[in-house]
Parts: C-alpha cells; sequence; structure tokens
C-alpha cells in the first residue's frame, strides 16, 4: 500500500484563556489517501474546523498553540517547517473553502485581483495570464458570463456565487488536497446540491484528495469515501463510510444517524442527543460523552481508546470490548 497523502498524528492544538486551557484538537490521528474523501463530522465544538486550521497552520497565535504531533503532508511535516515554506504550500498544493464566503473574501478588491493575486504569486503568472486564469476557473465553477463579472466586488454575488468564487481560489493552483469546511453553510437547498456536486465533478477532474467539514451527516453519505466522527476535541469514531452508516459503534454515531430525518419513519419529532456538549475547559474525567451516553457504566471513568471493531472501523468506546453489551 503507498503512503497517504496526509497523515495526521496525535495532532493536539489548544487555546489558553482566562478559564485555562482549551483543548480544541486532543490527539486526533487520521490518513487521508491521494484522491480520497474524507468527511469529518460532529456537533459545533467538537474541533472539526481547529483541526483543518491546524493542518495549515492558521491558528492565531497567541492565544492559540499547536502543542504536538505531526501533520505529515506528501512527506513533509508540516508543523516543522519555516513560515517561509509553508506560504508556498498554503494556497497552492493544500487549499481551503472557508465557511463563511461573506467574510472571506475582501470587500474592497474586485474578485479578478482576488483570484488573479493567486496565480501570480504561486503560478508566476503575469497580470494579463493571471486575470485570464482568473476567467478560466470562474468558468470551470459555473458562474454565467465569467469575462463580464469578473471585475464585479463580491457584494455583486449572491451567496452561492460567492462560494463559487471561493472555490475558484481554492482549485486556481490544482491543489494535491482540499479541505472544505462546511462550504454549503447558510445557502438553500437547491444551491447546496449544486455546490456539493461541483466539488465531486471536480474532484474527479482533477483527481484531488478532498476533506470536508461537515454537521451534515446526508452530505456525508453522499460525498465522502471515509468518515471522522468527533467530540469534545477527540475522534470517537472512524470508518469507511458504509460500515458506519450501517452499523455505528460509538453511543455519539448511533446518537447522530438517529437525529436524521427518515422519510420511512412515521415520528411526531425527530430524536435528539440529551444534554450538551460539554465544557472544554472543564471535561468529565474519561469518555467526554458518558455523560449524556444511556449506556455509560463504570469503567467509562477512565479514557477509552479507538480500537478496532472491523476491518477499517475503529471506535473509542468501552463497549466495544464487552460484546454481550455492544450496540
Amino acid at each position: 500500500m503507498s503512503d497517504p497523502l496526509l497523515s495526521v498524528r496525535e495532532l493536539q492544538t489548544s487555546f489558553f484563556t482566562r478559564e485555562g486551557e482549551i483543548k480544541a484538537v486532543d490527539r486526533v490521528s487520521f490518513d487521508l489517501a491521494a484522491g480520497e474523501t474524507l468527511g469529518i463530522v460532529g456537533e459545533s465544538g467538537s474541533g472539526k474546523s481547529v483541526t483543518s486550521l491546524s493542518i495549515l497552520r492558521l491558528i492565531p497565535t497567541p492565544p492559540g498553540q499547536i502543542k504536538g504531533g505531526q501533520v505529515i503532508f506528501d512527506g513533509q511535516d508540516l508543523l516543522r517547517l519555516s513560515d517561509r515554506q509553508m506560504r508556498s504550500i498554503r494556497g497552492k498544493r493544500v487549499a481551503m473553502i472557508f465557511q463563511d464566503p461573506m467574510s472571506s473574501l475582501n470587500p474592497f478588491l474586485r474578485i479578478s485581483r482576488q483570484l488573479s493575486e493567486i496565480s501570480e504569486l504561486h503560478l508566476g503568472l503575469g497580470r494579463r495570464a493571471a486575470r485570464n486564469r482568473a476567467i478560466e476557473m470562474l468558468e470551470l465553477v459555473g458562474i454565467p458570463d465569467a469575462a463580464g463579472r469578473v471585475d464585479d466586488y463580491p457584494h455583486q454575488f449572491s451567496g452561492g456565487m460567492r462560494q463559487r468564487v471561493m472555490i475558484a481560489m481554492a482549485l486556481s493552483c490544482n491543489p494535491q488536497l482540499l479541505i472544505a469546511d462546511e462550504p454549503t453553510t447558510a445557502l438553500d437547498v437547491t444551491i447546496q446540491a449544486q455546490i456539493l456536486e461541483l466539488i465531486k465533478d471536480l474532484k474527479a477532474r482533477l483527481g484531488t484528495a478532498v476533506i470536508l467539514i461537515t454537521h451534515d451527516l446526508g452530505v456525508v453519505a453522499g460525498m465522502a469515501d471515509r468518515v471522522a466522527v468527533m467530540y469534545a476535541g477527540r475522534l470517537v469514531e472512524s470508518a469507511p463510510t458504509a460500515p458506519l452508516f450501517a452499523a455505528p459503534a460509538h453511543p455519539y454515531t448511533q446518537g447522530l444517524l438517529r437525529s436524521m430525518p427518515d422519510p420511512n419513519q412515521d415520528r411526531d419529532e425527530l430524536f435528539q442527543i440529551p444534554g450538551l456538549p460539554p465544557d472544554l475547559s472543564r471535561l468529565p474525567a474519561g469518555c467526554a460523552f458518558s455523560p449524556r451516553c444511556a449506556h455509560a457504566f463504570e469503567r467509562c471513568c477512565e479514557p477509552p481508546g479507538l480500537v478496532t471493531v472491523a476491518a477499517a472501523h475503529r471506535s473509542a468506546c468501552w463497549l466495544n470490548l464487552r460484546s454481550e453489551t455492544r450496540v
């Protein structure tokens, strides 16, 4: 088996506040092969976005700090590179679609300038060639009349079109890895479907590996090859998509799946996981999910490690070691 394109090992990122240390990412590990799509899911505050920002070393310091671990991309540990070396990778070989296109695009610069700047910096194109590249990328992501719209400002585009511009920026240098952080946030259902189909089509054409960060399990089911479930900054389950949906091993994953609307079931209201995610500055001892878990027992006061429950399927739950109580 060839080496993975991206290998994250024991990644730790904390924020230091007046309340103490917030362990936003706590010893997270996963691999991503070239051309593969990994879905990272979990409730808000589970550490999904901080994990992606840590990979690109975009954590604001202070108060944030990447405390340890490795991020091996194409044989290089990104955490050990100089700032100059990192800038040569960020945007060119690893690109990111940020959550909110409203705040990620500069409202004072024309779209043409924001797109051409990337090509000039990373591809060494001249101003005219970079402008032509900007038009080409807008056409690629389905912007109508790209040549006529390229000099517009961000406020002249709809939310869906701004998201397409963000995707065009991320793909301008044909990156090997694309990180999409909630790429359909605040978009209507029709535009969501178009954006996701666009990412899927571009992945097939360019062979780009994708990390898709979302709280929408329906999106993951249709997009991802593998799924990583995060809770309270930790990885609690990882598996290929079909086995995870068919037989989730961790109670948290089971709760997330039960929360999805099912048109085949006649229910007056949706299931919801009881309680709230924990305060990361005051995590409970042992399993962070145990205060909300209907299956918690005495051993849950000890922190569980990831164990293999099936082929390529791992879960961090003591129930997986008790076959008589496994759910």
